[in-house]
């Protein structure tokens, strides 16, 4: 017999069959693509919210949560974030959460190494201030030096709001209208520790004493709350050069209210991490304002600057469906030839597997060749 969670699975499967293997690799460039998957859409009910349909299954309030906070992993709200997310839960189990050994960091190293090792050229420490646009086709990049690179495309791998209101010549060019609902911004509390803490998992989900309400007032009302709710990173769980030898490292996401809001960040940034740390000691890291070294962290202000990240959300536009596949900003400008858009605020979306597939996009695209989505 069935149990709830295996039939909200075997859900998630045939969301997935959908949702990632025929959706997420495609151009939605034309309305046409959309409406083309509506009938599928339909029977899988992605009209309902990724709450809905794990209530619709899972009765137990607690149960609930621990199901419903993974679009939260890429900035939306689980009571209304598309049903569609809901694929996630059979993604994990179908391929796994794996850790890059030497974290990010090491990740992007080695992507530089492979692009070096195609003769691809990178050139660092050098900003953009304007793509180039002659009779409505892009041509290359002014750099902020003053430098300009010509180009027979160009592929833009910010907020795309950012390089329409911001990269582009203020000229006559069409631009989408945008009025788009952004995602959360994120507090990122780094520290290490002088105490080890096996009992500590890699990945740790702290819930608070709210859940809905709290992220109502997060994405909503966009104003700090008195409660929050964690996810605990601990790298030297897997990794141990993350630490010298008898040391832990860790890194803390605390959902917070975008630039939309009015949050003193210049204040709140030591009030909230005193707020986190207190909470942690309390709970699952004891003795922690005693190890505790080598503390900083970023805000949504750090998002913005550091990012161009429109209103220093965390992960671009919200995962609605109203703002996905078609609705969302297109992968290929609709007016501009040769411009391109890869990363989280492009379709199908934010997180790393979403970030790589908009390449798989463009990739499309540019060669008119369908690459396939490895499912």
């Amino acid at each position: 017999m069935q149990t709830a969670i295996s039939k909200l699975l075997a859900t998630s499967k045939k969301v997935y069959d959908v949702g990632f293997k025929q959706l997420a690799h495609r151009p939605f460039t034309r309305v046409w693509d959309m409406v083309k998957q509506v009938p599928a859409l339909l029977i899988l009910k992605c009209y309902k919210t990724v709450s809905q349909m794990v209530n619709s299954h899972l009765k137990h309030p607690l149960i609930r949560q621990a199901f419903s906070i993974h679009p939260l992993l890429v900035g939306g709200n689980p009571f209304k974030t598309t049903a569609i997310y809901t694929l996630i839960h059979y993604l994990e189990r179908r391929w796994g959460v794996f850790f890059c050994m030497g974290g990010t960091g090491k990740l992007i190293e080695q992507l530089g190494a492979l692009m070096a090792r195609q003769d691809i050229k990178i050139q660092l420490n050098a900003d953009v201030d304007e793509i180039i646009i002659e009779n409505k086709c892009a041509t290359g990049v002014r750099l902020s030096s003053g430098e300009i690179q010509s180009a027979d495309l160009v592929i833009f791998g910010g907020d795309p709001e950012t390089c329409y209101k911001h990269l582009l010549p203020q000229k006559k060019i069409s631009r989408p209208s945008i009025k788009k609902r952004y995602s959360m911004g994120l507090y990122v509390l780094y520290f290490g520790t002088k105490k080890l803490y096996p009992d500590v998992a890699h990945h740790s989900i702290w819930m608070g004493p709210r859940f809905k309400e709290l992220l109502s007032e997060i994405f909503d009302d966009k104003q700090m709350s008195d409660d929050f709710s964690l996810y605990v990173h601990r790298p030297t769980a897997t990794d141990k050069s993350f630490a010298p030898e008898g040391c832990e490292s860790f890194y803390v996401l605390c959902p917070v209210p975008n630039l939309q809001g009015n949050v003193n960040w210049s204040t709140e940034g030591e009030v909230l991490r005193t707020r986190i740390i207190n909470a942690l000691e309390e709970t699952i890291l004891p003795d922690l304002s005693a190890v505790i070294e080598e503390v900083f962290w970023m805000t949504p202000e750090d998002f913005a600057k550091d990012y161009r990240s429109m209103h220093g959300a965390g992960f671009s536009i919200e995962p609605r469906l109203t703002q996905s596949a078609w609705f969302r900003f297109h992968n290929r400008d609709s007016a501009i030839d040769n411009l391109y858009f890869v990363g989280a605020g492009t379709h199908p979306g934010a997180g790393l597997p979403g970030v790589v597939s908009s390449a798989k996009v463009v990739e499309e695209l540019l060669t008119g060749v369908e690459v396939g989505s490895g499912g």
